[in-house]
């Protein structure tokens, strides 16, 4: 059985029914969107629970091999060479541990949204397109698809009818662009469903994609 990741949890009101976890990037931890939290605009939804979980301490080739929060190894700074196929699937079934927490605890697949930023953008997708049942959502912040060239195969028919959102920004010099533009144009001839924004900003956030966020939440827990 898969160790569960320690987290936090953030519950907007009593008794949630919905359930939010949101994978934060290399280096950092959970505590790295609880800010966000309180900036969106949740009005008119129901509880909401946020669970902000902390990836492993592994150490990471391109950073010298310094032991870090990372959810897998990075060897090469394109990202594609070489990828961590062994942690990317650890990951995802720690990732897959915290949804069937949430569904014994009687929130339902279907109201769960794996969220998540560079590092944890890449887990929401690996995670997301291989769960057997439909989810309510993939946001995906500012990272790309990994291990792209399995996952027609391995992809479920039920991922289909999961909603997706991606954001990016122009300027990222960390995943770049075009990077994260392959991934959404491999999604799409896929068949999935993807809400694209980009921003004029770096690897980070900004507050019209707060804005956008807010809005993609209430489309798809309404």
């Amino acid at each position: 059985m898969t160790e569960l990741l320690d987290n936090i949890e953030i519950d907007t009101a009593p008794n949630p029914v919905v359930a939010v976890i949101w994978m934060h990037g290399l280096g950092a931890d959970g505590n790295d969107f609880v800010p966000m939290v309180r900036e969106l605009d949740l009005a008119g939804l129901p509880p909401i629970r946020f669970v902000f979980p902390h990836a492993d301490q592994i150490p990471v080739t391109v950073n010298g091999g310094y032991v870090m929060r990372a959810w897998y190894d990075i060897t090469n700074a394109d990202l594609v060479r070489r990828e961590d196929e062994g942690g990317l699937r650890r990951s995802q079934l720690q990732v897959e541990a915290l949804i069937a927490r949430e569904k014994a605890r009687g929130i339902p697949a279907d109201r769960i949204i794996l969220a998540g930023f560079s590092q944890g953008c890449a887990m929401t997708l690996q995670t997301g397109l291989r769960h057997p049942e439909k989810l309510a959502g993939l946001m995906c912040l500012s990272g790309y698809l990994p291990l792209s060239a399995s996952v027609a195969a391995e992809r479920t028919e039920e991922s289909l009818d999961t909603p997706i959102f991606m954001v990016h920004g122009r300027s990222d010099g960390v995943i770049p662009l075009a990077r994260a533009q392959q991934s959404r144009d491999l999604l799409l001839s896929m068949g999935y469903q993807v809400e694209w924004h980009d921003y004029p900003m770096q690897h980070s956030l900004c507050q019209e994609e707060v804005v956008d966020v807010s809005a993609w939440l209430k489309k798809v827990l309404a």
